[in-house]
């Protein structure tokens, strides 16, 4: 024999209220994120990152046997 098995979830106003705000919080951090991003990969780097990257793969790269090319980044 086949039991029905009900689940039931009871929330008070002051619950479904917190999940709405949870539920905004997040994607208002995701949005945020979002721009945050976005400017970073559109922004060209300035020159003390730039400096930075360049010490970054001058230690990195011998590592993987890589050899820097002179010559435009892309």
């Amino acid at each position: 024999m086949k039991q029905n098995r009900q689940v039931r979830f009871e929330l008070s106003w002051s619950g479904v209220t917190a999940i709405m705000v949870v539920c905004v919080c997040i994607c208002l951090w995701m949005f945020v994120l979002g721009v945050w991003t976005g400017q970073a990969l559109l922004q060209p780097p300035s020159s003390r990152q730039q400096s930075l990257v360049d010490v970054g793969l001058a230690v990195i790269a011998p590592l993987f046997g890589i050899e820097r090319q002179n010559g435009p980044d892309r």
